[in-house]
């Protein structure tokens, strides 16, 4: 999958949005990975990044998607939702981007694809309350770094679709295999796909609702 140009951002802008890294191009691997199943399987109709930064991972995967695929960007970082903007035009795709919190302003059970490489640093949560950058928002996680990735999980069942898949990144201090219990009991089945010594894992979760999606998992199991 190509990685999309960047030229057009500048240091200006890195002291407001996240700069993308190893976990960046780690997502992006994972994604190229599992390419053949969203092209061909999966097909989705409507694809969102939550904290997309420079923008460069959903403006990678609407270079790759059928032109019917809506690709919608979600960010608290106004800053961040400019650059996404900017990032999908200068790769001549387009891209919707919204100044938000998490799925606070998404209608339910319509998202096929959810992207999130969350602001997993584990640090005091009063790190968060007290932050006067916004990009402090883009890494700080909270207690296990799972604040943010906590309440994201239990509003799953609310926003994918019933095909809906979840493309999550995750660092070893953030207890993974708590994540992928907790997502089991959400009703979703997940599996490690990718995995560097940065040390950050990339997970799928998929939506157990979705019969062919299972099926597609069942025979090997999770990797972990």
């Amino acid at each position: 999958m190509e990685t999309p140009y960047i030229d057009h951002l500048s240091d200006t802008d890195y002291e407001n949005i996240y700069e993308p890294s190893q976990d960046s191009f780690l997502l992006l691997d994972a994604l190229e990975i599992d390419l053949k199943f969203i092209e061909h399987e999966l097909n989705p109709n409507l694809c969102l990044e939550i904290g997309p930064g420079s923008g460069i991972i959903i403006t990678a995967l609407s270079k790759r998607l059928s032109s019917s695929t809506l690709c919608l960007a979600v960010d608290i970082n106004r800053y961040a939702a400019c650059a996404t903007k900017r990032t999908a035009q200068r790769n001549g795709v387009e891209v919707e981007c919204i100044c938000g919190n998490l799925v606070d302003n998404v209608r339910c059970n319509l998202i096929d694809l959810l992207l999130f490489n969350p602001p997993y640093v584990v640090t005091a949560d009063d790190e968060i309350r007290d932050a006067k950058s916004k990009l402090v928002h883009s890494w700080a996680g909270g207690k296990h770094g799972r604040r943010i990735i906590d309440t994201l999980l239990v509003k799953l069942p609310e926003i994918l679709s019933p095909r809906g898949v979840l493309y999550l990144l995750l660092l070893k201090e953030n207890k993974p295999e708590e994540v992928m219990q907790a997502l089991t009991k959400l009703g979703f089945k997940s599996e490690k796909l990718i995995e560097r010594r940065i040390p950050v894992s990339t997970f799928r979760s998929l939506n157990t609702m979705n019969e062919h999606s299972v099926a597609k998992q069942s025979p090997g199991g999770s990797t972990m």
